[in-house]
């Protein structure tokens, strides 16, 4: 589906309309809604893509859409809470393309989505979050007119609640706090009352301040409630940086639509407060260019203050910072807990993701996780994490690259493949220098779990795509590497023969030869290499310049020819080449063959001499004692 190279894109989307549209609206929509159902969130990604694709061009219709809306509505005989549920999933992938799909259906949307058949299926409840959401900027103002303090209610009484069990929970939680900062118009409000209820629930008898300053009463918590108020401090952290960073945006776009709207300092409780009133005294006088900078400052010292902050009086993530780190210090709970500690980590992480300071105090702590937690899904999502922290924060993660490519060994499949997937995302898209560590990645494309085999793969070949082929000055690093590590051949050979089968221009091809040639000079003694190097020259296709680079560079590799594997590598090459060489070049290549042939042959000898001379040797000296 998301693939560059449109035939394939195409192949896919006319495989799709066959397979899963039909002439009859309410076919199609049971196919689609029962995708959304099966899906996992890679394929429901896909899904929303192609979704998108076929809204633009029309081919999503008016039936199909009220054929959803009557699943939605239970309005078809014999329709289950979960196709209901699916429905509704597969409404939000369209509003995302085309808002005012859930115009016309506000009211179903919180009767049905939080209403009594959210208790017979819980994820309808989190879908319906997703659907305020993706609401028009006129639909969010209606709602909030005719409905808003009852749908905050639902979504409060979600988040704060004990009716969801955790594994329903936690993923309709993220989605309710997601739903408050989309349609509420003080988000910030609310979320000081969420922190308080749940921190007040975790501990029912203490006071907050002595709470997040004396770890001996973690004795008394209840570990699930204190998990949940974790994981909601890091969803709030975050959301209030989107919620900064789009507050900004509209002020801009404002700005930008009227031609100057000055910016107000005001800031209180480490919240952004803008003055949008029109006054153009300012632009007048020629103020209004240094507007972006105060704009830019205003936005900076907010997201610094969700955090750490410069204020005589923290907020109240600010101030659950420091307990928070000291809890994830606590390395015996954590593993007692692997719930609390998912759910800490989580938390840990996001409010790294805000602020700098914070960050760069916790990441000794997060790489000792990312590297010693006993719990999968916790190594998981803090190597998730640590793509977004080298994303924003490249400068604090940079010493760490090494420690980053570290998770590309880990035992475990689903740390593995997300790894690849973040050090694909910060490479290509040119966030992360490809460093000395790259030969992890290679390793990969021979890895035993297919999927991060071809995500290997996948990378490999958008990296050749980018500038003049990086992997082209990887090559000669790679090999040496994968030659000092116990690989077995056949590993070796597939993963070169797939690099190797990049390089396309004749230039970098003799440049390589060139390279390769010269790195015989640099591994004097070690057979392995040897053999290796002399690997990759026979995978190379060869010109007649380049044959003729190889031929003059005799001297860098006559000392290795002594080796039969080495020289059947150099027999190959030469086998390729006179198959399109000319008379004249031939030739030339058949000469080149009998010297190979007899350096290999003298080298044996010479090589079989000596060792006859030490056995000897050896010997006399032991008949001698």
């Amino acid at each position: 589906v998301f693939s560059q190279d449109k035939s394939v894109y195409e192949a896919v989307e006319n495989a799709f309309i066959s397979i899963y549209m039909k002439s009859n609206p309410v076919e199609s929509a049971k196919n689609l809604l029962n995708l959304a159902i099966d899906s996992n969130i890679g394929d429901l990604t896909a899904l929303e893509f192609i979704l998108g694709a076929l809204i633009s061009k029309g081919d999503i219709t008016t039936g199909m859409l009220s054929a959803l809306w009557d699943f939605f509505c239970f309005n078809i005989s014999g329709t289950t809470a979960q196709q209901s549920r699916g429905a509704l999933s597969v409404l939000c992938m369209a509003a995302k393309f085309s808002p005012q799909i859930l115009s016309s259906h506000l009211q179903h949307i919180i009767d049905i989505g939080f209403g009594r058949w959210a208790a017979v299926e819980p994820l309808l409840a989190r879908t319906a979050c997703l659907a305020l959401q993706r609401l028009s900027e006129e639909d969010r103002k209606k709602l909030l007119s005719t409905n808003g303090n009852h749908v905050f209610g639902i979504l409060i009484g979600l988040i704060c609640g004990s009716s969801l069990p955790d594994h329903i929970w936690y993923a309709s939680a993220d989605k309710a706090i997601s739903a408050l900062y989309a349609v509420h118009p003080t988000p910030e409000i609310v979320a000081v009352d969420l922190v308080k209820r749940l921190l007040k629930s975790a501990f029912p008898s203490v006071e907050g301040s002595d709470i997040l300053t004396n770890p001996d009463l973690l004795i008394n918590v209840q570990i699930s409630k204190l998990s949940r108020y974790l994981f909601v401090i890091g969803r709030i952290a975050m959301n209030h940086l989107v919620y900064i960073e789009s507050s900004v945006r509209k002020i801009q776009k404002e700005r930008s639509r009227k031609g100057h709207i000055p910016v107000g300092e005001n800031s209180t409780d480490g919240f952004l407060f803008l003055d949008l009133q029109d006054d153009s005294l300012s632009a007048e006088i020629g103020l209004a260019p240094s507007e972006d900078t105060l704009l830019d400052n205003l936005a900076g010292r907010t997201e610094k203050e969700i955090v750490s902050g410069d204020c005589a009086e923290k907020n109240l993530i600010g101030f659950c910072a420091p307990f928070l780190a000291m809890l994830c210090r606590n390395f015996s709970l954590m593993q007692k807990y692997p719930q609390l500690q998912a759910s800490g980590m989580y938390a840990l992480c996001c409010l790294m993701i805000v602020d700098a300071e914070f960050c760069e105090a916790n990441l000794q702590l997060l790489f000792t996780v990312v590297e010693n937690a006993k719990s999968e899904t916790v190594r998981s999502n803090c190597t998730i994490a640590l793509g977004d922290l080298a994303a924003r924060f490249p400068n604090l993660l940079e010493p760490w690259t090494e420690n980053m490519y570290a998770r590309l060994q880990d035992h475990s499949v689903h740390v593995r493949k997300n790894a690849v997937l973040v050090l694909s995302h910060l490479i290509l898209n040119d966030m992360m220098k490809v460093k000395g560590y790259i030969n992890e990645m290679a390793l990969r494309l021979q890895d035993e779990d297919d999927r991060i085999s071809s995500l290997a793969r996948l990378f490999f070949h958008e990296l050749s795509k980018k500038g003049s082929n990086p992997i082209y000055n990887l090559l000669p690093d790679i090999l040496g590497k994968l030659s000092c590590q116990n690989l077995d051949g056949d590993t070796f050979c597939n993963i070169m023969q797939f690099l190797m089968g990049s390089i396309k221009k004749d230039k970098q091809m003799e440049s390589l030869v060139e390279k390769l040639c010269n790195r015989f000079s640099g591994v004097s003694a070690d057979v392995r290499q040897w053999e290796n190097i002399s690997y990759c020259l026979s995978l190379l296709a060869l010109t007649d310049r380049s044959m003729k680079t190889l031929m003059e560079l005799f001297k860098t590799y006559e000392h290795v020819l002594s080796e039969a594997t080495v020289v059947d590598h150099f027999r190959n090459i030469i086998s390729k080449a006179k198959k399109f060489a000319k008379a004249e070049q031939k030739a030339n290549m058949e000469e080149f063959e009998l010297k190979i042939n007899k350096h290999h042959e003298d080298r044996k000898e010479q090589t079989a001499t000596e060792k006859n001379n030490v056995r000897r040797a050896h010997e006399q000296k032991m008949g001698g004692v």
